[in-house]
């Protein structure tokens, strides 16, 4: 009787070991998937900011752009600074888009949205895609894509037509 007994209690007592062993294993993968998610979050939202960008041509700092967030969830940045291009005297520098057409024809730079309805790319959270560009000094408008770096600093923008392989890319640097 005493070993009957004994049985039901420890089948009572594994019972509920398994039970916490299963309970704490969903609680760890929850918290976790939890983790993984607000991770995600903050570094596609890390994009947001002042950006220094970098002619791709030349290699020297042309401009500052803040990237924002829209209300609609897209992203887009306007120029808030223009830079000479070492030996050149500011007089060379474009107060209007003069090339660019429709509305932004005879835009001031200062103040161009010059990338605009960038979306977070739902496969990769350091991608945005489905945007478009526009490059103040010919006045052309690209499709674009742009990927943030692992440490967030630089931003590498994708202009394009067509298809990404036929296009050109420019390294933007975060700046404080």
């Amino acid at each position: 009787m005493y070993l009957i007994f004994y049985d039901a209690v420890m089948d009572d007592v594994m019972d509920r070991e398994m039970m916490t062993k299963i309970f704490l294993k969903k609680v760890n993968s929850m918290v976790l998937c939890t983790g993984l998610c607000f991770s995600s979050f903050t570094y596609a939202a890390d994009t947001v900011g002042t950006w220094k960008t970098i002619d791709d041509k030349s290699g020297f700092a042309r401009a500052k752009v803040k990237i924002s967030e829209e209300s609609d969830g897209t992203f887009s940045g306007k120029i808030i600074e223009v830079f000479p291009i070492p030996q050149q005297s500011a007089e060379h520098i474009p107060e209007k888009c003069l090339r660019c057409t429709g509305e932004l024809k005879n835009k001031p730079i200062i103040g161009l949205n010059v990338i605009k309805n960038f979306k977070l790319n739902p496969k990769k959270t350091s991608e945005y895609i489905g945007g478009s560009v526009v490059d103040p000094i010919s006045g052309n408008i690209y499709k674009g894509k742009i990927r943030l770096s692992r440490n967030q600093n630089r931003i590498t923008l994708r202009g394009y037509v067509g298809t990404s392989i036929l296009g050109r890319s420019q390294t933007w640097i975060r700046s404080e």
